[in-house]
C-alpha cells in the first residue's frame, strides 16, 4: 500500500519541480542542492533533460521527503490545484482516520456560519490554504467596461460576509467541494475552524469542537485539545482508538536489577524504589505531553533528578546504554542506531530501553497459569496522542530451548499470547529478529527506511 502510494506521489512531485525548468541553468543546480536531489551537471542537456534526470535517480523512499521539501520551497510557485494534489497524496500516505460524507453533511448541519466567519481575514486565509484553487470563472458578470468572471471567492465575499446568512454553512461545504474532499484535507478543515485565529473566542472554540464531536464519535473519531496557540486551545483530529486520556503515571526503565517497589499511596499510585542503588533503576513520574515523550521532555528530567558528570545528554545516553543486556547485541546495535540516524534532535521521541510493563513480587513458578506473560520490554516509544510502540529484538532463546539446539512452541505461544494482550491493550508491538541487527551497518541500514515511515504513519512532527 505504502509502496503503491510512493509510486502515485511521484505524478504531483513531477509536476511541481517541472517548475524549475524555468531557472537558469546555474540557479537549476543551486535548486538540485536546496531541495536535495540528485546533482545532474550542465552538459547533460537541456534544463527540462537535468530535471528529468535528477527525478529519474530519485528512489521512491525519498519522494516524500522531496514532496515536503517541494511544498516548504515558496520560490517554486506551486499553482494551487498542484499543491493540492501533492497535499492529498502526501497526506493520505498518513492513512487519516475516515469522515464519511454523512457525517460531513450532519455536522455542516449543526454549524453556524454566521459565528465561524466572523473574522474575515483569517476565514479567507483558511480557505485559500485548502480549497480556492484557480479563478476559475463560475458565470460572467456584466460590468461598465465589460464582462468579467466571477469566482467563488467573488460568492463567498458576497453570501458570506456581505449578505450574512445568504448562505449556511452546508452550502459553504457544497461549493468548495467539502464532502468530496480526502479525509485529511477535510480533517485540517475541522481543525482550521476551530483555531484561535479563526474564532479569536475561547468559549467558542469549545463550544464549536463540542458541536462537531457530537457526530465525529459516532465513527470513532474526535477533534481533541492537543496543546494550545498562545494560551488559547489548540485541537487536532484524531482517532479514539488511540488512547490519549490514558496518559502513563510511572514509567519504570533502563534497570539494571529486578527493582523492589513499593507504594508509598495506592490512592495517588506513588511508587518508592527500595534498596540497592537508587540510580539502579529510573522512574519518569512526569506528565507525558499531547505530543508524546520528546528527548527534550527526558534530557530535562535528567538535568533535574541527577548530577551530571559531563554534558548531561552524553551521561543519559550511557546510563540507558547500560542497562541493555550484555547477551543481546542486536538491542545494542538497534539502540546505538536509533542515535545515531537521528542525532537525536531534542524533537525526535525519546527511545526507552527495557521498559517494566508488569511487575510481580511472586516469580513465575510461585504464581503460576495467573503469572503476567511479559515483565519488561525491550524499547518504548511514547508517541503522540497516546500512542505506544513497543520494538522487541528477538533471539532464538525466544523460541529454543537447549540454548537455541531445540524448537520450543511453548516459548513461541507465551510470546504470540504477550502480543496479544499488549495490542488488547493498545500498544502497537514491532518485531526485528536478531540476525538483521547483528552489525551495526545493517542495524543502521534496516532503521534508515523503518523510522521515516513509522514516524509517518504515527504522525510524529520532528
Amino acid at each position: 500500500m505504502v509502496e503503491r502510494e510512493r509510486s502515485t506521489l511521484r505524478l504531483p512531485v513531477d509536476d511541481a519541480v517541472g517548475n524549475l525548468c524555468s531557472l537558469t541553468h546555474r540557479e537549476l543546480t543551486q535548486a538540485f542542492e536546496q531541495l536535495d536531489m540528485p546533482a545532474v551537471p550542465e552538459s547533460a542537456g537541456s534544463k527540462r533533460e537535468r530535471v528529468e534526470e535528477s527525478l529519474r535517480q530519485v528512489p521512491d523512499s525519498e519522494v516524500p521527503h522531496l514532496a515536503h521539501r517541494v511544498l516548504g520551497r515558496r520560490s517554486l510557485n506551486l499553482s494551487p490545484s498542484i499543491r493540492f494534489r501533492l497535499e492529498d497524496q502526501l497526506w493520505a500516505m498518513d492513512e487519516p482516520p475516515e469522515i464519511p460524507k454523512k457525517v460531513r453533511r450532519e455536522l455542516a448541519r449543526a454549524l453556524q456560519l454566521t459565528e465561524l466567519a466572523q473574522q474575515h481575514a483569517p476565514f479567507m486565509q483558511l480557505l485559500d490554504q485548502l480549497w480556492l484553487a484557480e479563478e476559475t470563472g463560475l458565470y460572467f458578470s456584466s460590468l461598465l467596461n465589460g464582462m468579467r468572471p466571477v469566482t467563488l471567492r467573488d460568492e463567498i465575499e458576497r453570501h458570506v460576509f456581505r449578505n450574512p446568512g445568504d448562505w449556511t454553512a452546508e452550502e459553504l461545504f457544497v461549493h468548495l467541494g467539502a464532502f468530496e474532499a480526502g479525509d485529511a484535507r477535510f480533517a485540517r478543515f475541522l481543525e482550521g475552524l476551530v483555531a484561535a485565529d479563526v474564532l479569536l473566542d475561547e468559549q467558542l472554540q469549545m463550544s464549536t469542537a463540542d458541536t462537531l464531536n457530537t457526530h465525529l464519535r459516532a465513527t470513532g473519531v474526535e477533534l481533541r485539545q492537543t496543546g494550545d496557540d498562545g494560551g488559547y486551545p489548540l485541537f487536532t483530529v484524531v482517532s479514539t482508538r488511540w488512547h490519549g486520556s490514558r496518559r502513563p503515571k510511572n514509567i519504570i526503565f533502563a534497570s539494571l536489577v529486578k527493582p523492589d517497589i513499593r507504594f508509598l499511596s495506592s490512592v495517588d499510585n506513588d511508587i518508592e524504589i527500595v534498596g540497592g542503588d537508587p540510580d539502579d533503576t529510573l522512574v519518569y513520574d512526569r506528565d507525558v505531553p499531547a505530543e508524546g515523550l520528546r528527548w527534550r521532555h527526558l534530557h530535562t528530567w535528567w538535568q533535574e533528578t541527577h548530577e551530571p558528570s559531563g554534558a548531561f545528554r552524553s551521561d543519559l545516553y550511557q546510563r540507558l546504554a547500560r542497562s541493555l543486556p550484555e547477551k543481546s547485541p542486536g538491542q545494542k546495535n538497534f539502540f546505538a542506531a536509533y542515535h545515531q540516524l537521528l542525532g537525536p534532535s531534542p524533537d525526535d521521541p525519546a527511545l526507552l530501553p527495557e521498559v517494566w510493563l508488569h511487575w510481580d513480587h511472586r516469580t513465575v513458578r510461585e504464581r503460576g497459569p495467573d503469572a503476567l506473560l511479559r515483565s519488561r520490554m525491550d524499547f518504548l516509544l511514547l508517541l503522540p496522542h497516546g500512542q505506544r510502540v513497543v520494538v522487541e529484538v528477538d533471539g532464538s532463546q525466544h523460541y529454543t530451548r537447549d540454548r537455541g539446539r531445540t524448537p520450543d512452541t511453548g516459548k513461541y505461544a507465551e510470546m504470540v499470547a504477550a502480543d496479544r494482550d499488549l495490542k488488547l491493550r493498545d500498544y502497537e508491538v514491532f518485531r526485528f529478529g536478531h540476525d538483521e541487527l547483528e552489525h551495526l551497518d545493517d542495524a543502521k541500514a534496516l532503521l534508515g527506511q523503518f523510522l521515516p515511515d513509522m514516524f509517518q504513519r504515527y504522525k510524529v512532527v520532528r
